[in-house]
């Protein structure tokens, strides 16, 4: 198999959306706007901020990378038992392996407080839990278009100029 297309399949498999999301109704909801919006990544939900620090260091039972992939794009909340969304925030700022991972914040909070804190941590995007669907369909399509849309376009302009993250071929325009 080329590298391009070990490549290609790799970052197929890690192509998932971690959503970070204790309220079990915020989280079917959540889904069922990515998948209205046509978003293809596989969800992976995690109910508090303990699993999702579990599930990115590799902790049994997500050891199995080609079961539980790095992601493309946390989907986090911020007010969740056991380990706060900005616990986490502040554990991945620890973690240089997962700094390219984006982390949007998806919130009931509208405390600037929070956002500043969140920002200040990491996290690329704030977003307020809308109260109508059709507002929560809107909100996803704008996190696509930014954060996986751009990722996608990202990893095929790399592979159309024979650009592979990670196998040392990148070119750098800096």
């Amino acid at each position: 198999m080329s590298a391009a297309a070990k490549f290609e399949k790799s970052t197929k498999k890690s192509a998932a959306v971690l959503l970070v999301e204790d309220s079990p109704d915020d989280a079917f909801m959540v889904q069922r706007a990515l998948n209205q919006a046509g978003i293809a990544q596989q969800v992976i939900h995690l109910k508090d901020g303990e699993e999702a620090v579990d599930y990115l260091s590799g902790n049994p039972p997500y050891d199995n990378r080609e079961k539980f992939p790095i992601p493309a794009l946390i989907l986090l909340d911020l007010k969740m038992p056991r380990l706060s969304g900005l616990e986490v925030l502040t554990w991945l700022q620890t973690r240089p392996d997962l700094a390219n991972v984006p982390v949007v914040v998806l919130t009931g909070s509208v405390r600037s407080e929070d956002r500043r804190e969140a920002e200040k941590r990491g996290a690329v995007g704030y977003q307020v839990k809308p109260v109508a669907f059709e507002d929560l369909l809107e909100m996803v399509r704008q996190v696509d278009a930014r954060w996986l849309g751009a990722t996608q376009r990202e990893v095929i302009s790399n592979q159309r100029e024979g650009s592979l993250p990670g196998t040392g071929s990148e070119s750098s325009s800096e």
